[in-house]
């Protein structure tokens, strides 16, 4: 998180709107650094590969991102809970729910809203339904790698939490951008406008509620409940 966004958290005077602000840079920076990419992949794969092709690369690059996604969900999550609590088993269901409702949120949800939206027949897919079995580790990872971190200095805390959430919200950017590739929308090009605000809305909410909102929230329902 940047200073702005740190004071928010160390003064408790955060709002939603207000993490959504100081968020908002990085989802456009990622976004638009993805869509570049994207456009560079599409460049290369146009001399060589046809349009069933292209899909199939799409599909494998958004599993790739979409797993690599709920690593860095799951531990930004479990940073900034245990900032607030020390409760560590209601950490790891926060980080568990966390990850798997936000990431889904999204890089499939959202895409494929804006590509049915944009009138693209695109076919919807879940990993948390489909490819459990390939999420669990990178979940678990995710999990103890949060964990881990946040037992050191809260110095290094502020830096990770910082470093991690501006992976996240890149690895995020190139998830749900292959996820509409690879689920149907190839002339996305035609709309990179519409494509480019649908990505960082489907970036920053989702991004944002998961590394910050939600496990603050949770960490201080019960101290606000004594109050």
């Amino acid at each position: 998180m940047s200073d702005h966004c740190e004071d928010h958290v160390n003064d408790h005077k955060h709002t939603i709107l207000s993490e959504v602000t100081c968020h908002f840079p990085y989802a456009v920076f990622s976004v638009a650094f993805a869509l570049a990419m994207l456009s560079f992949i599409n460049f290369l794969s146009s001399c060589h590969l046809d349009t069933q092709e292209t899909c199939k690369g799409a599909h494998l690059l958004f599993h790739s991102f979409h797993f690599m996604h709920i690593v860095f969900a799951a531990t930004g999550t479990l940073i900034t809970y245990y900032r607030f609590s020390k409760n560590i088993w209601k950490g790891l269901i926060v980080g568990i729910l966390t990850a798997s409702i936000f990431c889904t949120l999204s890089d499939s949800v959202l895409p494929y809203i804006g590509g049915r939206l944009l009138g693209v027949n695109m076919h919807f897919h879940m990993c948390f339904i489909s490819d459990i079995d390939k999420i669990l580790p990178f979940l678990l990872v995710g999990l103890l790698n949060g964990y881990v971190m946040s037992r050191h200095s809260s110095d290094k805390q502020s830096f990770y939490s910082t470093f991690s959430h501006a992976i996240h919200i890149l690895v995020s950017s190139f998830a749900a951008m292959f996820y509409l590739v690879s689920h149907g929308y190839i002339n996305w090009a035609a709309d990179i406008g519409y494509v480019f605000i649908f990505l960082i809305i489907a970036v920053v909410v989702p991004c944002t509620f998961s590394d910050v909102v939600v496990p603050m929230y949770f960490a201080r329902a019960k101290k606000n409940e004594k109050h």
